[in-house]
């Protein structure tokens, strides 16, 4: 990932409702959920949350496929993996290993 990959995925995750949307497809994890669903959830309007759902597919944190009438979104773990990796990879002066347990609960919940 480089910088202006970063920036984008951090400015996609830089609103309450897209970090919201964000949190609980990396709870559902790789099945994910359907937009009205997620909607829903966050107590988004569905034209709402398919603008902040398009956001977050853009800057790869997300992806959508569709299932039948509907699009299903679930956490594009990669994506989620590279911004964790480019903003902790110089950790500590080259001691990742200081930031231990955050990333290491992180990298469980993706495999």
């Amino acid at each position: 990932m480089n910088e202006n990959q970063a920036v984008t995925a951090l400015a996609a995750l830089a609103h309450p409702q897209r970090l919201a949307i964000f949190r609980l497809l990396v709870v559902e994890g790789p099945n994910g959920l359907p937009a009205s669903n997620i909607a829903e959830a966050v107590g988004a309007m569905p034209t709402g949350a398919s603008f902040h759902l398009k956001e977050l597919d853009r800057a790869g944190l997300i992806r959508g496929t569709r299932d039948g009438r509907f699009i299903r979104y679930a956490v594009h773990v990669e994506g989620m993996r590279q911004l964790l990796t480019y903003l902790t990879e110089d950790c500590c002066q080259g001691n990742p290993q200081l930031c231990g347990p955050t990333i290491k609960k992180v990298r469980s919940v993706c495999k």
